[in-house]
């Protein structure tokens, strides 16, 4: 394979930058444009080591940084092969004039990811490890890092192969059969296969179940703020992030558009969305934005209503109770500092059946129920990190979710005394699903589409 450079920090102005090699001709093209402070040659070098130097043009000797350069051996490597970073200053015109040195003397640019994909192709990592990667790079919280380090480190390849390996246990019972008809071994051998087949099913069907928390980690909760103009919703938006991102002010109707941000509970993403105030009115801009309120409503995971408990309920407010009741909610009864109307004893709210929270946003009073009340609704303590396998990635749950399907599949197949040589075609599908997840056999395709995900560098 050819040898590859990439820029792999950040194209912006810091302290360091590093460009990354790899490849058989790493060092030979870094001996071009690396001068050592203590020059050794290549084969005196040990691996793991940093050297002193500057960076030179081949042709002028012009100095174009001083630097540190990483040397790691083929197969102790990122990639499995000899690799070297150069660690410059931080300037984006000194990183690409290094950069391009390298390309002139015999580097090609790297693809995105193309460093992580020789890893797996190189057999140092499989494919769940190159997906934890970019998981890594792009968590938006501690936790799903933490989750995606877990999976770096082969936790959830170690739980495959250990169902991989029930199963290859199963198709040799199986092949037996078949290769073997004369002995009367089929009895047994059913019953015994859909026991463990049983066993493999309860396995994938726990996997399966995490995907919730890890879709929770990965993704973020989606939290629409809606209720009537001056309920309040505007301030509980800033009460949240603690700043002043939306206006407020007496003047109903202020917010005419959806307002977004996000913000991090407890180690879990939310997506917070401010709406427009619900009511009947004939300004077609404020109308505009309310259908963005109810478009919202029905697109969040959590919908906040707030309501102004120092009013009795109007026609409006008796809208919005109906997009409670069919949703996951939590109802705020805000500026509880001015006289109460007591809503909490209203039938229309009580009939709801949510969770009641009394705040007064003006004095800051009720907005910590309101995050204790939300970790509560998504079961926060469930997404545990303690020695949890936790499935956050799509591909594969969606494979997961087939491989049950196969097994549930050679299950009835062996209840039904069908031919073994046909619940074998089942038994090897759940086998090819699981080597999927992890690249033992999956197609180039999803290899390109996966490291198409990454940035360059990595």
């Amino acid at each position: 394979m050819s040898t590859i450079v990439a820029i792999s920090t950040a194209p912006a102005i810091g302290g360091i930058g590093i460009v990354r090699m790899s490849g058989e001709k790493s060092f030979e093209v870094l001996n071009k444009i690396f001068r050592a402070k203590k020059p050794q040659r290549i084969e005196e070098i040990e691996g793991y080591q940093i050297k002193y130097g500057k960076i030179l043009e081949p042709e002028t000797n012009n100095i174009i940084d001083e630097v540190l350069v990483s040397y790691f051996k083929s197969p102790k490597s990122y990639t499995a092969e000899n690799m070297c970073e150069i660690n410059s200053h931080g300037n984006m015109t000194v990183l690409r004039k290094i950069l391009q040195l390298c390309i002139e003397n015999g580097a090609v640019l790297a693809e995105p990811g193309e460093f992580t994909k020789r890893a797996f192709l190189n057999g140092r990592i499989d494919l769940t490890q190159a997906e934890a990667t970019i998981d890594i790079i792009n968590a938006q919280s501690i936790r799903e890092a933490q989750e995606s380090a877990n999976q770096l480190q082969g936790f959830l390849s170690k739980k495959i192969n250990y169902i991989k390996n029930k199963v290859i246990n199963i198709m040799v019972d199986i092949e037996a059969n078949i290769d073997y008809p004369e002995y009367d071994l089929e009895e047994v051998s059913y019953k015994k296969s859909i026991e463990n087949l049983e066993d493999i099913e309860n396995d994938l069907f726990k996997l399966s179940k995490t995907f919730e928390n890890g879709k929770v980690l990965k993704e973020g909760i989606k939290l629409a703020i809606i209720g009537s103009p001056n309920a309040g919703k505007s301030s509980l938006l800033n009460k949240i992030l603690r700043e002043d991102r939306a206006i407020v002010t007496d003047i109903a109707g202020t917010t005419r558009d959806t307002i977004e941000e996000k913000v991090i509970f407890d180690g879990i993403p939310f997506k917070i969305v401010d709406t427009a105030g619900i009511r009947n009115t004939d300004n077609k801009i404020e109308q505009i934005g309310i259908e963005k309120s109810k478009k919202a409503a029905n697109e969040c995971d959590i919908l906040i209503a707030v309501f102004d408990n120092s009013k009795d309920l109007q026609q409006d407010d008796f809208e919005i109770l109906k997009l409670v009741k069919t949703k996951k909610s939590i109802i705020i009864l805000n500026k509880i500092d001015l006289k109460e109307s007591n809503l909490e004893n209203n039938s229309e709210v009580i009939n709801c059946n949510k969770k009641i929270i009394k705040m007064s946003l003006k004095e800051d009073d009720g907005i910590d129920k309101l995050f204790k009340e939300l970790i509560n609704m998504i079961n926060i303590n469930e997404v545990s990190m303690d020695n949890e396998l936790i499935i956050t990635n799509i591909r594969h749950q969606e494979l997961i979710n087939k491989s049950i399907e196969s097994t549930k599949m050679a299950i009835n197949d062996l209840k039904s005394s069908m031919p073994i040589d046909i619940v074998s075609i089942n038994i090897k599908q759940i086998l090819e699903n699981l080597g999927e997840i992890t690249g033992d056999n999956v197609s180039e395709d999803i290899i390109k589409s996966i490291f198409s995900k990454f940035c360059l560098g990595k």
